[in-house]
């Protein structure tokens, strides 16, 4: 899948594309529904099956004091879009000059830049452009001008409730990963740069590697079942997620993966890391030898589950 960044970049203008439009966090069954719609309309159209998304949520510029935490990074996003048969990706940079244009300005100028759109796929309650100026109706009309056709995909419900993005947020909060995965349509998994960390773990003979999930929405704090694949080669993992109150001076949130019988340096690669299942609650030991021996008792049952 090739990623672009400007609807008008160096050939873009010569194909057909037919586009899918959204934040897409978490790439949900909803989100599924409207990017598979998308890829079919290129199919038949001989076009280009196209993903416009955003570099960060719209949220950030508009509403900064309820940017909700992401689901998923960007690689995982663009992973599970270019599993669904996407061609391009184009990813708009959300900034101040982006969010005061009108929904009506920002087709017309896509339509422009790609030269002909042949069907634009939205979510039927999608709003865009500023002050929510546009929406399913407003894509129809255009679409009669401009000669495009408009899919407004209605919801999907699981459990009688709508699959959303908020409510993956809440379930994975609420620890229920079972719920979240299936309306993720795929097990759950937290994916993050490995940054450097103060050691401790290899101090008391279980090293860990440290992601970086600023901003990501995390289940509750405890010791997990886990399992992520590096360099080709997939590796059972104990993932902590908490503030270590054993160890800790100053409690800070740290998502740390020990990978079973792996050797090596982690620094700056990116994890992800699929969650099976929870073995137990954070809670503070009374010395580090005994915290090291109850992380022995987990990595032996994460080898039992294998």
């Amino acid at each position: 899948m090739k990623i672009i960044h400007a609807a008008n970049e160096p050939g873009n203008g010569s194909r057909k594309v037919c586009l899918a439009i959204g934040v897409f966090d978490g790439v949900h069954l909803g989100h599924q529904q409207i990017i598979r719609q998308t890829v079919a309309d290129a199919h038949n159209h001989d076009a280009l099956a196209l993903v416009a998304t955003f570099d960060q949520h719209p949220s950030v510029i508009v509403a900064p004091d309820r940017v909700p935490p992401q689901i998923y990074s960007p690689a995982q996003k663009y992973r599970a879009i270019q599993a669904l048969g996407a061609d391009t990706l184009l990813e708009i940079t959300f900034d101040k000059n982006f969010s005061e244009k009108s929904g009506d300005v920002f087709i017309r100028e896509l339509a422009r830049d790609f030269g002909t759109i042949k069907s634009i796929c939205v979510g039927a309650d999608f709003v865009f452009g500023h002050r929510r100026s546009g929406n399913v109706v407003v894509l129809e009309k255009l679409g009669a001008e401009l000669n495009f056709q408009v899919h407004g995909m209605a919801e999907l419900a699981l459990d009688g409730k709508t699959v959303s993005s908020t409510r993956i947020r809440e379930a994975i909060r609420a620890g229920d990963l079972d719920k979240a995965g299936q309306m993720l349509g795929r097990p759950y998994a937290v994916c993050g740069r490995v940054i450097q960390g103060d050691k401790i773990g290899r101090q008391i003979g279980f090293p860990t590697a440290n992601l970086d999930l600023a901003n990501t929405v995390l289940p509750p704090h405890g010791v997990y079942l886990a399992s992520t694949t590096f360099n080709g080669r997939l590796y059972h993992v104990a993932l902590n997620i908490g503030i270590r109150p054993t160890l800790a001076a100053k409690p800070q949130l740290r998502v740390e993966a020990h990978l079973l019988d792996f050797s090596g340096d982690l620094y700056d690669a990116e994890l992800e890391v699929e969650i099976s299942g929870k073995l137990r609650e954070e809670r503070r030991f009374q010395s580090p030898a005994e915290l090291r021996e109850q992380i022995g008792r987990d990595v032996a049952a994460v080898r039992a589950a294998i």
